[in-house]
């Protein structure tokens, strides 16, 4: 029996921790109940387990070895998808610098990333660390600007790979690329195609990517951000501006969790002009609700990875709820 069969959130029973954020795009979860939070003012926002609060803004690095032989300052920085590596730093997919940086705890940052075969990398996304510790990137257009893609639904995202090879594009012609996660084995890579409405798959061989497919439906109902796999198998996803939240099952199929939306004719509208291709920035602003404001992401935590966080663009705090089934643990948990 699914953990998720008749579960849904009432939004009155949200908790929610922190005040005064700027854009919590996306959270990592340590098991001590800490939170990092990634912040539009340039940095992490790190939130203890008694609620205090510390922003940590990026810095010029003192040492420069390896891949960190680039500096970066904080200017033009909004961090978007976060990871740790495996000595805990952060690593950065900055939307706003169009880089992939790494930050170490006190807000030292280099950049790892910022072309692929001489051309710039466009708007970076996501980044995820798989269990050989090798580096994989999302870049969601390489439109400017980047509200173009949104209205013509372009294929031009794409996943990159980083090793001891350096980096290249292992999957292209994506549309809305956005964030990413591994199945248990490692053998199948899942990634929401944001602009497009729908979860991707690709059969992981080696450092290829192979046999693509849509993973449930063809159109989850939204666009899809943020992804994430619980321990039974469901594939929870995030639905930016209709600020809900909806899982695939190992079925295929959707299940509702929690439905925070704001004006439903602003939503409408949004969907007409999504499939008629009209989609402007005004319309797109007009959607989402109050408590999640611009759903983005989900992170599983607390010690038992039953407490999930939710992450937005446009709100100031984290909502969070408890889930009946635990998240599956991400590399270095």
């Amino acid at each position: 029996m699914n953990p998720l069969d008749g579960f849904q959130v009432d939004p009155a029973t949200l908790g929610f921790v922190g005040e005064g954020l700027e854009r919590p795009e996306c959270i990592l979860a340590e098991r001590d109940g800490t939170l990092w939070v990634a912040d539009g003012r340039g940095g992490v926002m790190v939130i203890a387990p008694d609620g205090t609060q510390r922003l940590i803004l990026q810095g010029k690095a003192n040492t420069a070895t390896g891949f960190h032989d680039r500096l970066v300052a904080a200017q033009g920085s909004l961090p978007n998808g976060l990871c740790f590596d495996p000595d805990g730093a952060l690593l950065i997919a900055n939307w706003g610098t169009e880089r992939l940086e790494w930050m170490t705890r006190d807000g030292q940052t280099t950049v790892l990333l910022d072309q692929i075969d001489g051309q710039r990398l466009g708007k970076v996304n996501f980044v995820a660390c798989d269990l050989a510790g090798r580096l994989w990137l999302t870049v969601t257009t390489r439109m400017q600007p980047w509200t173009d893609h949104v209205r013509t639904k372009s294929h031009d995202g794409y996943i990159a790979l980083i090793d001891d090879r350096g980096a290249r594009i292992v999957a292209d012609g994506l549309c809305g690329t956005n964030e990413l996660r591994f199945d248990p084995s490692g053998e199948w890579l899942y990634v929401a195609e944001t602009t497009a409405r729908r979860v991707t798959r690709f059969r992981v061989q080696g450092d290829a990517l192979t046999d693509r497919e849509i993973y449930g439906p063809s159109n989850v109902g939204g666009f899809c951000d943020g992804i994430a796999f619980d321990a039974y198998g469901n594939l929870w996803t995030t639905l930016v501006m209709a600020d809900r939240l909806v899982a695939i099952t190992p079925k295929g199929d959707l299940r509702l969790i929690l439905d925070l939306g704001g004006d439903p004719v602003a939503l409408a509208a949004l969907d007409a002009a999504w499939e008629a291709g009209t989609l402007t920035p005004e319309l797109m602003q007009a959607t989402g609700g109050t408590l999640c404001r611009w759903m983005a992401s989900l992170t599983f935590g607390g010690s038992d990875l039953r407490t999930v966080y939710l992450g937005s663009l446009q709100g100031s705090r984290i909502p969070f709820f408890r889930s009946p089934v635990a998240g599956l643990p991400l590399p270095g948990w």
